[in-house]
């Protein structure tokens, strides 16, 4: 900008006021400079465009966790369903006689199970991994265009 000031006399809210003269202020700034830094900003055609980038930019990484959660999800929920097939195939209902004794050691056995996964999601490998490793990159969602 020129060394050349017009001068213009504008009316603002009490709030807008006390607003810019606490952020002239915190700033060490005249609020000249910052009434005339805040109006080159919002007439700015590149401050639109920048801003509406960012964005853009945002939502489409927002966009990709979303695809890879939701393609998680999936994943997990055709994994427990044929865990529970098979688990169902292999396990015919007990007669009431045997049911006590089979209730202790599944209880025992829930046990273990509840152990590997904390140690599992502690540690890893996660599922997720292993399947990008056993059927390579392709499989995952950000890879595969998702």
């Amino acid at each position: 900008m020129s060394g050349i000031k017009i001068k213009h006399t504008i009316r603002l809210s009490p709030e807008i006021s006390m607003q810019m003269a606490d952020y002239a202020r915190r700033k060490r700034k005249p609020q000249a400079i910052v009434v005339e830094a805040a109006l080159a900003s919002f007439l700015s055609a590149d401050g639109s465009d920048r801003l509406e980038a960012a964005i853009g930019r945002r939502l489409d990484r927002m966009n990709r966790e979303m695809q890879r959660q939701g393609w998680q999800a999936v994943l997990n929920g055709e994994a427990l369903a044929l865990f529970v097939h098979a688990w169902m195939l292999q396990n015919p209902a007990l007669p009431p006689e045997a049911r006590r004794a089979s209730l202790a050691d599944a209880n025992a056995r829930w046990q273990g199970y509840v152990e590997a996964l904390a140690d599992r999601m502690e540690a890893g490998p996660r599922l997720i991994d292993e399947i990008g490793q056993d059927f390579g990159q392709d499989m995952v969602p950000d890879q595969a265009g998702l």
